[in-house]
């Protein structure tokens, strides 16, 4: 992808913004994705921004952004619209300088960041069913009070900010061969992409955005910026509908190669990261390596690759959620509905059998009243902890020579693909 057009980003720009930035923020690690690396069957290294003190990358174009304003402007107060990352960027280093930041945020917005940017000394005002509707009435509070209006991505000195993100991870490791970048408006690829290729062409720089939202693969499908229904993701971060002109031109530029992952394989990588290489990433966090494991960028195979894991802040009540979801794909969990003779130790017989065969049982359901049954029955539905499809199999086989009809193996999730295909753990 290219553009014949002056871009609004340099390489000297993102150069001036490490230096600005560098000693009031964290080092991220780049560290080395072992277990991940053979199931991609390429050289994984995750760059940890979720190391960041507000669990993200945002802080690099918030703060850079900042010291750019002038302190006239600054005194007024800053205005920015956010899913919950900038805004907790722009609230910490605002109240660290001693300026008044007013952020808006989508009624969604996981209570965790909603939370913690209000920890960071923030006003957060809700409003709004999406990113879009927020940021109409954070302009009309800009106007309203005569305040400055910090975006989250489609502004040069934040996109410059995001950049230092790549010149870290090429002298971190000089001798990667990609870089796989999540994507919503654009500010953080857009400003790698540009670090990465002056400073070598030869690294493939790749996009990857959620099914749900793909702004920026259908922007440059369409040589221009689109706007693109709003679908319901996990990925909140990055669940922008149209991406920034400025991000667009550079992506253009820069980008080789954007891809999309759905739910299911960002819901995988979650589980993924956190059983594997015990890292917590939010859901926008995850889509890098969901592409990675997915297999969806062959031109990576064999090769080092350096993964954005952009931020960390995941809802409690989802992580658990997932997890749940997960370890009943992966057939670590499994519910089974039997009908057994309605008579005394029956139940207890059954759960004998359950017991033989080394599975736990998690809840008992005994229904013999609202079941399409014969009387003299009675409907028992079992939810066990297993140890994957085998023993799940065996299970069944055993209860089949026991004289039991399974009638229903309950394992229908809507996410799918949750943990490796075939292991039995």
């Amino acid at each position: 992808m290219s553009s014949n057009s002056a871009p609004c980003v340099t390489f000297d720009d993102i150069v001036a913004a490490r230096r600005r930035i560098a000693d009031r923020l964290v080092l991220s690690a780049l560290v080395s994705a072992d277990a991940l690396s053979e199931t991609a069957k390429a050289k994984v290294f995750f760059k940890l921004e979720s190391m960041q003190q507000t669990g993200s990358y945002k802080e690099r174009g918030a703060l850079n952004r900042l010291l750019l304003t002038p302190r006239e402007q600054l005194d007024c107060g800053v205005v920015a619209a956010s899913a919950g990352n900038h805004a907790q960027a722009l609230a910490l280093h605002a109240t660290r300088l001693g300026v008044k930041a007013t952020i808006v945020m989508p009624e969604w917005t996981p209570l965790v960041k909603v939370v913690r940017t209000r920890r960071f000394g923030g006003n957060v005002v809700l409003h709004g069913a999406s990113y879009d509707e927020a940021y109409a009435y954070a302009r009309e509070l800009c106007e309203r009070e005569g305040q400055t209006y910090i975006h989250a991505f489609n502004d040069p000195h934040v996109i410059a900010g995001q950049g230092t993100v790549g010149l870290e991870m090429l002298e971190q490791n000089p001798y990667l061969q990609a870089i796989v970048v999540p994507i919503g408006g654009g500010g953080l690829i857009a400003g790698m992409a540009c670090a990465i290729k002056e400073t070598n062409p030869s690294i493939r720089v790749i996009g990857v955005e959620t099914e749900a939202v793909p702004c920026m693969k259908a922007s440059i499908e369409a040589g221009h910026c689109v706007t693109v229904a709003g679908g319901k993701t996990i990925a909140d971060g990055i669940a922008v509908r149209t991406p920034g002109s400025f991000t667009f031109d550079l992506v253009q530029r820069y980008v080789d190669e954007i891809v999309t992952v759905n739910e299911e394989e960002i819901a995988s990588a979650i589980i993924l990261m956190l059983e594997e290489e015990k890292v917590v990433a939010e859901g926008a966090g995850a889509v890098g390596v969901a592409a990675v494991v997915q297999q969806k960028l062959p031109a990576i195979l064999g090769k080092r690759v350096g993964v954005v894991i952009t931020g960390g802040n995941i809802d409690l009540n989802l992580v658990s959620h997932i997890i749940e979801r997960g370890l009943v794909k992966a057939g670590r969990k499994v519910r089974l509905h039997l009908t057994i003779p309605d008579v005394p130790g029956a139940l207890a017989r059954l759960t004998q059998i359950v017991a033989h065969e080394a599975a736990n049982i998690l809840e008992i359901h005994h229904d013999r009243d609202f079941s399409p049954i014969s009387f003299g029955e009675t409907d028992v539905s079992l939810s066990l902890e297993t140890r994957g499809y085998e023993h799940i199999e065996r299970l069944k086989e055993r209860l089949t020579r026991e004289g039991y009809l399974v009638r229903n193996l309950g394992s229908g999730d809507p996410l799918a693909t949750l943990a490796p295909r075939g292991r039995d753990t």
